[in-house]
């Protein structure tokens, strides 16, 4: 089992999209990249903390490998908005791909350059070292009890 942790603004529509991807175990909503081990909804809005709305997935590599989460990843959002898709807009819906180990950080500069080659130099994801991930428990539970 593998992780990955991505930022794709809002983190329900690719915490659904994802969820759907054969060797995509289990998903989660979260916070990451902040200047705390915890936020909360509130704080992060605030635009103060520093976190992105992220999706934390385990993955089974022999099914689904981080290369083509990546992929996936930029299919599933637009990489040359600045803190925003669609109508939300602030830093905590920036484009960013946060990586666990050099391999990841590898892998994500690869696909990211391929992709900025194909939109014209307009991509603006971030890669990043995993930095204070913590779960949206408040929201993440209200969401499961609506499934």
């Amino acid at each position: 089992m593998e992780i990955a942790i991505l930022g794709l603004g809002c983190f329900w529509g690719p915490e659904i999209k994802f969820s759907k991807l054969d060797g995509v175990i289990k998903t989660e909503v979260g916070y990451c990249g902040g200047n705390n081990v915890q936020t909360s909804y509130k704080e992060v809005c605030t635009g103060e903390t520093n976190h992105a709305e992220v999706v934390k997935l385990d993955f089974d590599p022999e099914i689904i490998s981080y290369e083509e989460i990546i992929k996936y990843f930029f299919e599933f959002h637009d990489p040359t908005t600045l803190n925003s898709q669609g109508p939300d807009f602030g830093t905590q819906y920036r484009s960013e791909i946060f990586y666990l180990n050099d391999k990841q950080k590898i892998i994500a500069e690869k696909i990211l350059n391929e992709e900025n080659k194909k939109l014209s130099g307009k991509v603006v994801t971030k890669i990043s070292v995993v930095k204070n991930y913590c779960p949206a428990e408040e929201y993440h539970q209200k969401y499961l009890e609506k499934r």
